[in-house]
């Protein structure tokens, strides 16, 4: 038995316009971040300059409220390929699109595309304020399907748990031809994530720890350990970021690309450090200040040979203008040094290299109505 279109559409809209309060619980946004960019890759293979406009983070955004306890939020980026990925059969722009139901005063469950419940505050910030991620991060799988959890056992102290996709698209899809050795398709690629938010000394400070597990392949894994710390006081702000990764199957691909050889790397390791400092000069001028180490290691339960190290510093300067919309004028400087020690260089032919960035630009999160 057949049904038309209007039969299965909703016989009455959720919001309808004869209601003059129909988006009082709905949020348009349009977040942007455009800049100039002044470049130059030293070291290596890699010797050249660039200048170039950049829209660095576009996107819409609708988040409402459809009942009591249940609301929504989506977030479509325009700067990002839009092919649907095979496994959880969405657009890769769709960044974030899930229900978020109030099942209790303490209890929420979150259901459809979201990030997962990973800690430390270097991931607690969106694409848009974020000009250079750490390693992990840059590589990291940052939004996916499933289903999550969080419940508020205390006043300051929250607990999530998340059951994932371990990724967006189908093993053969996102690797092609490039098969690790004895590689089987597991029947879910699941991950599992926990987390637990705290809070201290009247919030000045705070906590996001998670771990994880998650099987890219069958029976073959990735540990992920965050300790994320923050403290607070009135105009400064300080955080810092621990992040280890023992990944049976290399899922973030940086040393897959250091080997440079055509199967996946395997039995590898990634450690990070990430620190952040914020202080308010006034309401209008603000400096951030960013660094970050990440090493990567293969071969593991064997050798443990170490592949590279990397560092990062990123000052920054933000002009707030106006009093009544969050529009930030930045300039910032972004150094990132890649060092190989003596058996990359001998073994992989791996040379040391640096790329330093100039940015300007204008970081706008529109609230439109």
């Amino acid at each position: 038995m057949g049904f038309t279109q209007t039969n299965d559409s909703l016989a009455k809209p959720l919001f309808s316009q004869d209601n003059e309060s129909f988006l009082k619980d709905i949020d348009f946004t349009l977040d942007m971040r455009v800049e100039f960019r002044a470049y130059k890759f030293r070291g290596g293979d890699s010797y050249y300059n660039g200048m170039q406009f950049q829209n660095g983070f576009t996107a819409l955004g609708i988040a409402g409220k459809l009942h009591e306890n249940v609301s929504f939020r989506f977030r479509h980026r325009f700067n990002k390929s839009g092919d649907v990925q095979s496994l959880d059969l969405l657009g890769n722009n769709i960044e974030i699109a899930y229900l978020d139901v109030k099942l209790s005063e303490l209890l929420n469950l979150r259901l459809g595309k979201m990030n997962p419940f990973y800690g430390g505050y270097e991931y607690e910030f969106s694409p848009m304020y974020v000009l250079e991620y750490n390693d992990i991060y840059s590589n990291a799988l940052a939004f996916v399907t499933g289903a999550g959890i969080t419940y508020q056992a205390l006043e300051d102290h929250n607990f999530g748990v998340q059951v994932l996709n371990s990724r967006t698209m189908l093993y053969e899809d996102l690797y092609g031809d490039v098969i690790a050795e004895n590689i089987e398709e597991p029947i879910w690629p699941v991950s599992i994530v926990g987390n637990w938010r705290g809070s201290f000394f009247d919030g000045k400070f705070q906590t996001i720890y998670s771990m994880s597990y998650g099987n890219e392949v069958k029976n073959r894994g990735t540990y992920f350990f965050t300790l994320g710390h923050k403290y607070q006081n009135n105009n400064f702000t300080l955080m810092y970021d621990f992040h280890y990764s023992y990944e049976q199957v290399d899922t973030k691909g940086v040393v897959t690309n250091l080997l440079a050889e055509e199967t996946v790397a395997e039995d590898v390791r990634y450690i990070e450090n990430w620190l952040r400092a914020e202080y308010s000069f006034s309401p209008k001028f603000q400096a951030l200040l960013s660094l970050m180490t990440s090493s990567a290691f293969d071969n593991v339960k064997t050798e443990s040979e170490h592949l590279s190290t990397s560092y990062g510093v990123i000052p920054t300067i933000y002009y707030s203008p106006f009093k009544n919309i969050d529009l930030r004028f930045f300039l910032a400087y972004i150094g990132r040094y890649y060092e190989y020690p003596n058996f990359s260089r001998e073994n992989l032919g791996l040379a040391n290299y640096n790329r330093n960035e100039l940015r300007v630009g204008v970081i706008a999160p529109l609230l439109l109505f």
